[in-house]
């Protein structure tokens, strides 16, 4: 499970933050202040940190600065603040992406996703063109995209592969329909749309017919899909 640390003054948007990052999968820490951030940063170990820029006694720059000194993990800024030169100014002190206030939840997790992505790479935990994933009997060999279950090659459509793969390389995560359909038909999701539930549906029965276990990805209702554990 990702775990993140969301730097935020700002109670209300403290814990909507919490909350929504909580359903998603994620394991959250809370710091209030660019000083009691620095502070968890030396006692835990994170894979991304949200990071407002408007702080309590060190700003956010600054936290962003102390942060790259030391370490490669992921860095999201989320503030208010919409200047290009704002901007600009924050990927050159090496912030991985910016979004700013008020943002809509699917576009703060879609960002998030593909920074951990980014992470776990440079991590060696997916290793770019080559690797292979394995869970239960599903083998997925991402440099050609074979899949096989229990020994028997699967024939997924493309979206069907790419749904497997997004779940595969964070089997502890929820996934909700919007991450889904963002990550992998890489456009805004509308809530009237099915086809999420569709190629779920269609991936698991091929699953489930060509394997030996009776569940390979699970419905976590209200929330999403998961890889069943």
């Amino acid at each position: 499970m990702d775990k993140i640390l969301i730097v935020e003054d700002n109670m209300e948007i403290q814990n909507m933050e919490t909350e929504l990052l909580r359903k998603s999968g994620y394991e959250t820490v809370s710091a209030f202040s660019g000083t009691e951030a620095l502070l968890l940063l030396e006692k835990e170990q994170f894979d991304l940190v949200l990071l407002d820029l408007m702080l309590p006694g060190l700003a956010g720059e600054e936290v962003l600065a102390k942060i790259r000194e030391q370490s490669d993990m992921g860095v999201l800024c989320v503030s208010a603040l919409e200047a290009v030169e704002t901007k600009v100014k924050l990927m050159r002190l090496g912030a991985d992406d910016y979004i700013v206030k008020p943002f809509e939840n699917s576009e703060l997790l879609v960002r998030m996703e593909a920074i951990l992505r980014r992470v776990r790479r440079n991590k060696g935990e997916t290793k770019s063109g080559g690797d292979t994933m394995t869970f239960k009997d599903i083998v997925v060999e991402s440099e050609n995209h074979i899949v096989t279950v229990a020994g028997h090659q699967l024939e997924l459509t493309k979206k069907e592969y790419e749904i497997l793969e997004l779940l595969m390389r964070n089997p502890n995560k929820v996934f909700t329909k919007e991450n889904i359909y963002e990550s992998v038909w890489g456009d805004s999701y509308m809530p009237e749309d099915n086809a999420v539930n569709v190629h779920v549906s269609n991936l698991r029965k091929k699953l489930v017919a060509a394997g030996k276990e009776e569940e390979y990805i699970k419905t976590v209702w209200g929330i999403g899909f998961k890889m069943a554990l």
